[in-house]
């Protein structure tokens, strides 16, 4: 079996959808389609059930899916080191951003990757869903994510930037001529949230509920920081955002209040515990050496 064919099954078992799918792998939805046919002929057996609203794994289907994924993460590692190792290098270290990855920053990832030539630096923005799922999982490394962190599992390391707070709405909202928000005001209108957010961590990002106890409510689930634009431009939600997104963003139908009630947010590596090497301690070490940036 191609290994990109495995690829498409494991994708597919956890989308669900072979839209999705064909978007996520960059292949057109018959291919999706010919590469499960292909496989189930091989088996002799369903791998899935589809009716024109849903896709559901068999058993075959969930005991091919739990076999596969050992074989197929094993596989890509071997891949992987052996394309890293014919370039030089002999590890890799994956960071994942919650803020955007601004040219400020960058300072810290050229000054790793010069003193560290030996290994790759690979930096990618997260998504808002289950983020902490992606360090407990070993897809990333190292999180840049705003603070407080208090998951047991979790080491919080050095401090790389601090923002301040502005709320984002668009051109035609009432809000747009004011020159701030108080935060009393937030629950005037709708916001939007993500997936399995622990609820300190959403809350310190945006409360629940004012200094008067009004809730602030969230309608809409957005997946990252594009889709929450979107909607505000949309005038279906405002939200809050640091201010560092106006320097990548420039959109003349969004307007950016302050909310000087909100305190900054601070940003820094967090990594889990039993997974901290050589690699996450030289890049801490190279934040701490280089000091937090002020947007």
């Amino acid at each position: 079996m191609e290994l990109r064919d495995i690829e498409i099954f494991l994708v597919l078992a956890e989308e669900l959808h072979f839209g999705r799918t064909a978007q996520r792998l960059h292949v057109s939805q018959a291919r999706v389609s010919q590469a499960i046919k292909k496989q189930e002929r091989r088996i002799g057996a369903e791998l899935f059930t589809r009716t024109s609203r849903t896709v559901c794994l068999t058993e075959v289907g969930r005991q091919f899916r739990d076999d596969l994924r050992p074989v197929y993460a094993g596989l890509h590692d071997s891949l992987e080191r052996a394309r890293l190792a014919a370039r030089g290098i002999t590890a890799q270290l994956r960071v994942s951003l919650m803020p955007f990855n601004l040219v400020d920053l960058h300072p810290y990832w050229k000054t790793f990757r010069s003193r560290y030539p030996q290994w790759e630096l690979q930096i990618r923005l997260a998504t808002f869903n289950d983020v902490f799922g992606l360090l407990r999982s070993g897809a990333m490394d190292v999180l840049v994510a705003w603070l407080p962190v208090e998951e047991p599992d979790f080491t919080v390391g050095p401090t790389l930037c601090t923002d301040s707070r502005i709320l984002a709405v668009s051109d035609d909202h009432r809000f747009a001529q004011r020159d701030s928000v108080p935060l009393e005001l937030l629950a005037e209108f709708p916001h939007a949230t993500a997936l399995d957010l622990p609820d300190y961590w959403e809350d310190s990002y945006l409360p629940f509920h004012t200094p008067r106890g009004r809730p602030i409510e969230r309608i809409s689930v957005a997946d990252n920081s594009d889709e929450l634009i979107s909607m505000v431009g949309m005038g279906e939600i405002i939200h809050t955002f640091p201010s560092h997104v106006t320097r990548y963003w420039g959109m003349s139908h969004i307007r950016w209040l302050p909310i000087p009630e909100m305190g900054t947010l601070r940003f820094a590596l967090v990594w889990r515990t039993e997974a901290e090497n050589d690699l996450i301690r030289a890049l801490a070490d190279t934040v701490r050496d280089l000091g937090v940036i002020r947007f």
